[in-house]
C-alpha cells in the first residue's frame, strides 16, 4: 500500500478563507477537516493507493455544488468527486492539497414519470434504489453492477459501469437520457433531455464515462424498463473452462441474446459456496455458466430449451433451471458476492477489469492460467461471458513486501492481453488512476492528444479529478512509486 502524506503540501496553502467559504456555502457540520475524519475519504476500492485530501465538502443541492467549484476555480484548487466510493480502478483518488465533495448526502429521487418511462435522481441515490422505487409499478433500472445495493448512479455515470444484464440492455450510457452538470468553472448545464433522441452534439455521451474529469453531474435523467412478463435463470456446470467458454460463443451465434451470461471458475465457486452457503453451485465443477433468459412467456420458454440444449452438446453435466424469484436471487446471489468471497481464501486480491472478443474467450482464459504461472500468483476468473468482460482476481498478500508490485504487473500483462486479441482495457470499472498507463496500449499518441483537447475544452485548467484517465508516472507501478518518492519525502510504505 502506498500512502502520501500531504501535511507539508497542505502548510503552503492558507486554508482559512477556503475552508470559511465552504462553511457559507453547506455549512459548518458539511465541512470536513479533522485529520482522522479525513481517512474516511483517502481512497475508493483500490485501497492500494491512498492519499487524504485537504478538505471534504458535502453539497445537498445542483447551487450548493456550482458554488463550491466556483470557490475551487478562483483558489486554483484542484477538486474530485466521490459518490459511495466502491469504485475499482482509484477513479475518486485524492491528489495532494485537493478539495474533495461528496455526493452521499445527494439521495433524493426527485421525479418519477411511469408513463414516459424515466426517472430523475441525485447522484448520490443508489443503483438498487431506482429499481425498489418503480418495481411496485412493474419497472426497473437495468444496469445492475455487482455493488449495485451500495454503489451510487453519479458513480456509475462517471464510470459507465455496467453489471449482470449489460449483454441484452447495454451499459449506464445506453440508459442516461440527460444530466445537469457543473461545469470546472462553477458554471450549471444542461445535456440531452427527458426524450432519447435531442438534436446537436451528443454531450450525454460524452460524459458518460468521463471519470470526473469533465465536470461533475448534479441531476441524472434515467430510462426504466418494463419489467419482463418471464424470467428463467439456468445454472450449467462444465468439466473444463473451454466447453463453458464454447457453450457462450455457441449461444450467441444461435441468435438467442439472454439477459445475462456469467462464468465462474473453480477459485470462484468453491469461495462464494464457503460464503454464502447458496448449495447450488456444484464444487467440484471446473466451470459453471449462470445464463438468464426473459421476454415474452413462449419465447423464454423456447429459448431456455435451446440454451440447455446447447450446453449439453458442450458437455454440460447438470442443468438447474429456477424461474421462482426467490430460486433465481438464490442462484445469483453467489456471482453478486464473488468478489467479497475471495477474502475467505487470500488476505488480499487485485482485480482487474479487461474485455475480449466473445471467439477469443478459450485462448485468453488458457493464457491467463499461463500467465498466473509465470509469474506465481493465483487468478480466480469471474466475468460476463456473454460480452467478454473479464473480471481477473489475482490473488496475493500485501503484508509480504513486493507482492503488490508483482500483481500489479501481472494485472498489466492480463490488460495487453485483452489489447492484442482486439480487445479493451475496461469494460466497466474505468481507467482512474490504476490503468492510465496502459492507455498507449490501445490508443495512439494521436488519440490520446485528441482526447486532451476535449479534456482541456471543458477543464482548460485541470481542476476537475486531476491525474486520472491519461498517462503519468504516478500509479504507474515502479515509475509511479520513483515519482511519489521525490514529491513526498514523507511517504510510507506497508
Amino acid at each position: 500500500m502506498v500512502v502520501l502524506d500531504t501535511a507539508q503540501s497542505q502548510q503552503q496553502r492558507d486554508w482559512r478563507p477556503i475552508v470559511k467559504a465552504f462553511e457559507q456555502v453547506v455549512g459548518k457540520n458539511n465541512v470536513v477537516r479533522r485529520r482522522e475524519e479525513l481517512l474516511v475519504y483517502e481512497c475508493d476500492g483500490l485501497t492500494s493507493y491512498r492519499q487524504r485530501p485537504a478538505v471534504v465538502v458535502l453539497p445537498r443541492t445542483t447551487e450548493q455544488v456550482a458554488d463550491i467549484v466556483k470557490i475551487c476555480d478562483r483558489y486554483q484548487v484542484p477538486f474530485l468527486a466521490r459518490g459511495a466510493g466502491t469504485g475499482l480502478s482509484g477513479g475518486a483518488l485524492p491528489v495532494a492539497d485537493c478539495v474533495l465533495i461528496g455526493t452521499a448526502l445527494m439521495k433524493q429521487i426527485l421525479e418519477i414519470d411511469l408513463e414516459n418511462q424515466r426517472v430523475v435522481v441525485q447522484p448520490g441515490v443508489i443503483n438498487n434504489w431506482v429499481t425498489q422505487a418503480v418495481s411496485g409499478a412493474g419497472f426497473y433500472y437495468a444496469p445492475d453492477p455487482s455493488s449495485q445495493i451500495i454503489c451510487s448512479i453519479g458513480g456509475n455515470v462517471a464510470e459507465n459501469s455496467g453489471g449482470v444484464h449489460c449483454l441484452k440492455y447495454g451499459v449506464t450510457t445506453n440508459h442516461v437520457l440527460g444530466l445537469k452538470l457543473v461545469l470546472p468553472d462553477g458554471s450549471i448545464v444542461d445535456t440531452g433531455g427527458k426524450v432519447a433522441e435531442m438534436p446537436g452534439y451528443d454531450l450525454t455521451g460524452v460524459f458518460v464515462g468521463s471519470e470526473g474529469t469533465l465536470g461533475i453531474a448534479t441531476e441524472i435523467t434515467l430510462r426504466i424498463l418494463k419489467t419482463p412478463e418471464s424470467i428463467q435463470v439456468l445454472l450449467a456446470d462444465f468439466t473444463s473452462v473451454e466447453a463453458a467458454g464454447q457453450a457462450v460463443s455457441d449461444i450467441i451465434s444461435a441468435g438467442i441474446i439472454p439477459g445475462g451470461m456469467e462464468m465462474m471458475d473453480n477459485f470462484s465457486i468453491n469461495a462464494v459456496e464457503d460464503v454464502v452457503a447458496t448449495n447450488c453451485y456444484p464444487r467440484d465443477a471446473t466451470a459453471i455458466l449462470l445464463i438468464e433468459i426473459d421476454g415474452l412467456e413462449v419465447e423464454v420458454a423456447a429459448n431456455s430449451e435451446r440454451v440447455a440444449a446447447i450446453c449439453r452438446q458442450n458437455g454440460a453435466r447438470n442443468i438447474t433451471t429456477a424461474t421462482d424469484p426467490q430460486e433465481r436471487l438464490t442462484l445469483w446471489k453467489g456471482r453478486k458476492a464473488a468478489f467479497a468471497a475471495m477474502g475467505r481464501i487470500s488476505p488480499d486480491y487485485y482485480v482487474q477489469d479487461g474485455v475480449i472478443p466473445r471467439t477469443k474467450l478459450q485462448e485468453v482464459l488458457r493464457e491467463i492460467e499461463v500467465l498466473s504461472q509465470k509469474h506465481g500468483y493465483r487468478v480466480a476468473n469471474v466475468f460476463h461471458a456473454g460480452d467478454g468482460n473479464l473480471h481477473p482476481l489475482i490473488l496475493y498478500d500485501n503484508s509480504i513486501p513486493g507482492q503488490l508490485e508483482a500483481v500489479e504487473a501481472l494485472g498489466g500483462d492480463i490488460l495487453k492481453l485483452c489489447v492484442q486479441v482486439g480487445g479493451s482495457i475496461s469494460g466497466e470499472h474505468g481507467i482512474g488512476a490504476d490503468k492510465r498507463c496502459y492507455m498507449p496500449e490501445m490508443f495512439s499518441d494521436v488519440d490520446l492528444e485528441t482526447m486532451q483537447w476535449l479534456r482541456q475544452v471543458f477543464n482548460p485548467k485541470g481542476l476537475a479529478n486531476p491525474e486520472k484517465m491519461f498517462p503519468t508516472p504516478r500509479t504507474c507501478g515502479e515509475a509511479a512509486r520513483a515519482q511519489a518518492h521525490e514529491s513526498f519525502p514523507t511517504l510510507e510504505r506497508y
